[in-house]
């Protein structure tokens, strides 16, 4: 049986069918659109499961998912170890966002990474506390700040709408994935100059131990070929 994993929710799960639809593969569920499980019509050996984006990666590094769809910016965050047993078949047309650091518009002086890193040294000396970062994607943040020489700060896992963290008293800025600024703008929070951290799009993803599953490469080939 071939399990492929399609998110659950959103954007991505609306445009992911469509790819389904496109190729005349329609997906059934016995309960309904609230199942999260189905199966393609004609072809009960093939496994719909709808999971959320993030868990996604995770079932495909650890080979309970042959297929999956998902965010390249979900996949650099995971843990190398589970990088390294998936492979990348395609890289979509659909789901583009970018993850960014951004600064409440108030600190009208900070415009650049130098510029915060200078900030930052101020935090650790006048406030004796390092500059608090909220972000759900604390690997790919601390990665981008180090490679660019910022180094005084700290991770605050953000369980919700991050861009209210600032303002709550709970992180001075923030990383964020957006895919066109509004929400930010509408925050009063600005993404510095060069603060991109990674540009993202949907990917289409396989177990790379599971490549020779009997049916694996035909459904990968269905749903890749325009």
């Amino acid at each position: 049986m071939i399990k492929i994993g399609i998110p659950s929710k959103g954007r991505l799960r609306k445009d992911t069918l469509n790819i389904f639809k496109s190729k005349k593969l329609k997906i059934l569920s016995e309960r309904g659109d609230r199942d999260l499980f189905g199966y393609i019509k004609g072809n009960k050996n093939i496994k719909i499961i709808y999971l959320h984006a993030r868990e996604i990666i995770e079932r495909l590094g650890d080979g309970s998912l042959d297929i999956g769809f998902s965010g390249y910016d979900l996949l650099k965050e995971s843990e190398l170890n589970i990088q390294n047993k998936v492979t990348i078949a395609k890289k979509l047309e659909y789901g583009h966002a970018t993850l960014v650091l951004a600064v409440p518009d108030e600190w009208i002086d900070i415009q650049t990474l130098a510029d915060l890193e200078e900030i930052s040294f101020d935090f650790k000396d006048k406030k004796k506390s390092r500059m608090r970062v909220a972000t759900k994607y604390p690997n790919l943040t601390r990665e981008f700040l180090f490679s660019k020489g910022v180094t005084q700060f700290k991770l605050v896992p953000s369980l919700g709408a991050t861009e209210v963290y600032p303002f709550t008293g709970s992180s001075e800025i923030l990383s964020d994935i957006t895919s066109t600024g509004e929400t930010l703008r509408a925050n009063n929070l600005r993404v510095l100059k060069d603060g991109n951290i990674l540009k993202s799009t949907a990917i289409l993803m396989f177990n790379k131990k599971l490549s020779n599953k009997k049916g694996l490469k035909k459904i990968l080939q269905t749903t890749t070929q325009h």
